[in-house]
Formats: C-alpha cells, structure tokens, sequence
C-alpha cells in the first residue's frame, strides 16, 4: 500500500520576526556609531544617529517617517470632506426627479399643489430635506430615495464614533434604530457613573458589553479603553466639522436631525460628544484637516481620514524620539502597521534588535551616571577596523600584503595563523595535518592524507625588542576646523590596537595637547570633543613624553608627533600656560630645548605635518635636523598609514 499524498500549504510567514532575516551588522552600526563618537557627538546621540539613519541594508527611523509623511500628504492632495453633503444632494436631487415625473403623470389638483410644495423648497438641501419629513410621495423609488438620505445620515453619523457599525446594523430597520439608541442610553449613562467615580464601574463596564458587544468590534477590555477609543473618534468628528466651511456646518448640523427619521439619535450622539469632551479634554477637539483633492469623503470617511492625520501625526511624534526618555519601545506597532503595512514593523523590530543587540554583545553599557558609553569590547573592534583600514592603505600604497605577523625571527607566541605567499616562519605541523586529514577524510577513499597550500599554518613568533612609545596628538580647534579631528583619533586607535594585540611588550603613552598637554587613554581620546581653545603646546607634550620614557629605560625610546601648527605656548616654572601668537621666542627655544633632551634618551622623532603652514614647515623640519628625526607630510587620508609604517620602522633598534 503505498503512503498517501502529503500535501503542503504555502504562505506568508506571519509568526513573529522572520526567522530567514539576517542578523543586526553589529560591525557596520558599531562602525557608524565610533565614528560619529570620534567626531565629537555623545554615544547616546551617537546611537540615536545611527537608528535614525539606519545602515545600508536596513531602513532606520528617518525612512519610516518619510513613509508617514508620504501618505498624510497623498491623504490630504486626494480627498475632500464635503462627500455626504455631496451624496445628500445627488439623492435628494433623485427623489424630486422621480417625484415630479411621477406628478407629472396625474390629472388631479393635488398632484398640482405637490408641484408647487416642491417648486417651493429651500434652496439649501438641509432645508428641503426638513421640509420634506413629512411629504406624501407618490412615487415608491423617490420616497425610497429620500429614506435613503435618512439612513445615509444615520449611518454616516454612526460610523463616525463607532467603527463597524455598518456591519452591526446590516438592514436600518426600526428595530435596529431602537437597539441603538438603548445601546447609545447605556453608553450614556455608564460614562455618567465613570465621570462619577463609581466603584463598581468595571463590573458595569462588564455588564455593558455583555449587552452591546456587538457595537464595538475592537472588544475594550477596560471602561477606559472604551473611552479612549470612542473620545478618538469624536474629536476626529469634530475636527471633521471644524474643517468644513460655516455654511457647511450648519447644513450638517440640520441634516443631522433628519438620520434615520429621528431626531432623538442626533441629541444621544452630542451629548456623548460632551461626556467624551470631559473625559478626554487632552484630545484635539479644535484642529482641522486641511484637504485639497477632488475626492469627496463622507462624514465617516472624513472622520476616519483626520484620525489617520492624527495617528500619522503621533507616529511622527515617536519616531522622531526627540522628548526626553524616548525608546524605541515606545513606538506603536500596530498603528504603524495600520498606516504603512507590515514592513513597516519588519524594519522597527530589527532596528529595536539592532539597539537591544549593541547592549547585549557588550558593545554599549550604561555608566553610574546614566550616561551611554562604549565599552573596552567595543573600544577593540574600533581599534581592530581602523588598523585594517591602515593595513589596506599600506598594502595599496607599497604593493605588499598586509603583514599579520606578530614579530619577525624569535620567541614563538603560541599562535598560528594560515599561511600567505611570501611567509617565512615555520610551520605548525600538527596543525597543518590536521586541517588536511579533515578537509579529505569524507573525500578520499583511500586513506592517504595529502595537504594543499590551504591547509598550512605557520607559527608566530614574538620580537624580543621593546619600545616606549609616545604619540603626541595635536587638540587645538585648528585641527577641528580643518577637519583632521577624525582622522587624528582613527590614526591613534590604528596605532593603540596595533600594539596592544602585537606588541604587547611596547609601552604606549598617548599625550594630546592644546593651550595644555595631558595624558589620555584612548577611550577618552576617542569621546574628546572639540573645543574652541587656542595654543599647541607642544613643549608641554615632549615634556610628558620624556617621562614617559624615562620610565622604560630598557625599551627603545620613540616619539610621534601629529600637529598642524607651530608651537605658540609653553609651560612657565609655575606649571602655568603661556599663549601668545606670533609664538614668543621663549616658547620657541623652551621647546627646541625638550626636544634636546630627547634626542640625549636616544629618541627617534618623527613629526607629522598636516598642512602647508610655512612657519610650521620651517619649525618641524628645524626639529628633524636638530634631533637627527624625520617629518613626514601625509594626507589626512594616509596619516594612519603613515604613522603605523614609521612606528613599525622606528621602533626597531639604531
């Protein structure tokens, strides 16, 4: 007997987040966010930056909301909001043709003074149709069109405040105009007992909808979501109204009382209107909508359209996450997905992803002050970007690979790492077998084991010489205003990964200086922000590099100097800075004198230039003479590669 069919249903996966979706690039965001620290913003702003503008493969916020924008715009260039009295017209317009054909037909004097009963109408429809109330048609399908003005009212004006009502009241009949009006009695008072603070008002609430479920599809689980609800919808009526000219309101407000041949319904619904008003005095109940389009809307339609505007409005208002203690949770999910689809959600679920994933890998914590910050995790996958940034510059620029050896002939580190063509160091021969027994185990059939050039590895080895480094990175606001303050701190963070992961045994020290010199990790260097400071102090700089190597007197000395501009302060006896430009002579000649001082300690000097400042020029390459150093003029987009390739050169012994 062979197995039955198996048969299988394919469709839109609707479970949740869709589980084919790539993860966060938690590199790329991390990327995007060190940049935007390094530049000088917050790491709060840094991520709210980030979220709003999203990564190439992932729509941030700034997308969304020109999705909104987009359809309140479409809704207001289309429609019009005068579509029921347009619809009142065309029927009403109907019901006289039909009735004065029908007339028309008969001989008798009545027919006649019913001739001029409708010659004799108000002009304004809301007048003709009040006047009409009581008229005896003779033609069956103009009276049917004249009721058809009375359910459109009804219905309209329902429609307005209880969304499916249509569905609810399928026929119009009488009976069904009564159930609404009990229902809209209830209504009344049960709002009456919740203004009131009654006790047991759940319990009421609870008894209510047992009664009138039926009128509210969205099934409020609470007396307060029912009045949210309702008091949404009446001030989007209101504001419907408001939207309307003075001559169209009162004809709306006419008509009103004609909805379903009973002018008691139009006086419940008000005074609903009035409770809602008073429960909800937060809602807007004085704007309007501004429309300009051609397409006519009915008083339901228009009222569903303005509280699209308003929902639209406050899903701007979240997105924009401007007030303070915004969240991504707080966004809605289910009016965005109303408004825009489900897309829509996809993209703010993998950004909420996104931002809860930087926490959770470690990459954001919060301080004990509140504040945002990167953590040393991330302050590494910093690091390690821009020194593969260097290393590319440096292999594009020579034409070499880029060098992932950790030192040159010496002690093994214990690491390997897969062989590259033009490699020196020994092999690992336990691994390399090993890669090549797994990589033909499943594919031979004999059980010979032969290698390929893929399965090699090589061992590192580690340098046996040390050196002290001190980069000396210039603060002044010239380098922010010339646009090098990024550049600056990619270049130390190259430099700082580079030694911290391959040269552990060298000793860095990272000095910036301005109107003042200080010493710095490179966190803090990395979240400095620019500020209006004049002075490069590059006396007190040498001077905190030579105490930094006089305490690593065993290491090779080496001093890296980024500046833009020649030094025009200096340090008195006192420890207070001395600005003044055209730099003093004394500035000049207390730095030349430090600068000596290195080159007693066996210091190898090298000054990077950025810019062609002639006085700069002269000064910097009177340094170099002076203490038999080098200066080198990279571009901003080489200073990395430049400062890595004379780090590695020079921390090699004379």
């Amino acid at each position: 007997m062979s197995d039955p069919v198996r048969r299988y249903r394919y469709g839109p996966f609707s479970g949740g987040p869709d589980p084919l979706a790539p993860p966060p690039d938690l590199r790329a965001a991390l990327e995007e966010i060190g940049r935007d620290v390094m530049e000088g913003r917050s790491p709060d702003a840094a991520l709210r930056e980030l979220l709003r503008r999203g990564l190439p493969e992932q729509h941030g916020l700034d997308e969304i909301t020109q999705r909104l924008w987009r359809k309140r715009s479409e809704l207001q260039r289309r429609h019009r909001l005068d579509g029921t009295l347009e619809q009142v017209k065309e029927l009403l317009q109907q019901a006289l043709t039909k009735e004065r054909q029908a007339l028309a037909r008969d001989l008798d004097d009545d027919a006649r003074f019913q001739e001029f009963q409708l010659d004799e109408l108000p002009g304004s429809p809301a007048g003709a149709v009040r006047e009409l109330a009581e008229y005896q048609w003779r033609s069956s399908e103009a009276r049917e069109s004249f009721q058809e003005i009375r359910r459109l009212l009804g219905q309209e004006a329902l429609e307005q405040r209880f969304r499916g009502m249509s569905e609810a009241l399928k026929a119009t009949t009488p009976e069904d105009v009564e159930r609404v009006r009990e229902m809209l009695e209830d209504l009344s008072a049960l709002l009456g007992q919740r203004a009131q603070g009654a006790p047991d008002i759940e319990q009421k609430f609870a008894e209510f909808m047992a009664r009138h479920g039926e009128f509210f599809p969205e099934n409020p689980r609470t007396v307060d979501e029912l009045v949210d609800l309702l008091a949404a919808r009446a001030a989007a009526a209101q504001r419907l109204l408001n939207s309307l000219s003075q001559q169209q309101r009162q004809e709306l407000a006419q008509l009103s009382q004609q909805a379903f041949g009973d002018p008691r319904l139009a006086q419940s619904l008000q005074q609903l209107d009035n409770q809602l008003r008073q429960l909800r005095p937060g809602q807007d109940w004085t704007g309007r909508g501004r429309f300009r389009g051609e397409n006519p809307l009915g008083m339901a339609e228009g009222a569903a359209a303005l509280q699209d505007l308003a929902e639209l409005d406050q899903l701007a208002e979240q997105l924009a996450q401007s007030y303070p203690g915004a969240r991504l949770e707080d966004i809605d999910l289910e009016a965005l997905a109303r408004q825009l689809g489900r897309e829509s959600t996809v993209d703010m679920r993998r950004l909420a992803d996104l931002e809860r994933q930087l926490r959770d890998r470690g990459l954001l914590e919060r301080a004990p002050d509140g504040d945002l910050r990167l953590t040393p995790k991330a302050m590494r996958q910093l690091g390690d970007t821009a020194l593969r940034d260097v290393l590319d510059q440096i292999r594009t620029r020579r034409g070499d690979r880029a060098s992932q050896a950790a030192g040159a002939a010496g002690e093994l580190s214990g690491a390997t790492r897969q062989w590259r063509f033009g490699d020196t160091e020994p092999w690992d021969v336990g691994r390399t077998v090993r890669n090549a027994v797994l990589r033909t185990a499943a594919a031979q059939r004999d059980r010979a084991v032969r290698l390929d050039v893929a399965d090699v590895e090589i061992a590192e080895t580690e340098h046996r010489s040390r050196a002290a480094v001190a980069l000396c990175v210039d603060t002044s606001w010239s380098m922010v205003q010339d646009g090098r303050w990024l550049p600056m701190k990619r270049t130390a963070l190259a430099l700082h990964h580079l030694i911290s992961t391959r040269f552990r045994a060298d000793a860095l020290q990272v000095i910036t200086f301005g109107r003042e010199a200080a010493t710095t990790g490179i966190a803090e260097l990395t979240a400095l922000e620019g500020a209006w400071e004049q002075g490069t102090n590059l006396h007190h700089a040498l001077l905190l590099a030579g105490r930094h190597l006089r305490r690593h007197p065993d290491a090779q000395p080496v001093v890296l100097v980024v500046t833009d501009g020649e030094p025009t302060a200096h340090l008195e006896p006192d420890g207070e800075a001395v600005f003044d430009y055209p730099p003093r002579p004394e500035t000049l000649a207390r730095t030349l004198a430090e600068l000596d001082a290195l080159a007693r300690l066996g210091s190898n000097l090298t000054v990077f230039r950025l810019g062609e400042d002639p006085r700069l020029t002269r000064f910097v390459d009177l340094m170099a003479r002076r203490s038999n150093g080098r200066v080198v003029a990279p571009d901003l987009d080489g200073l990395g590669a430049a400062v890595v390739t004379d780090y590695l050169r020079n921390r090699r012994p004379r």
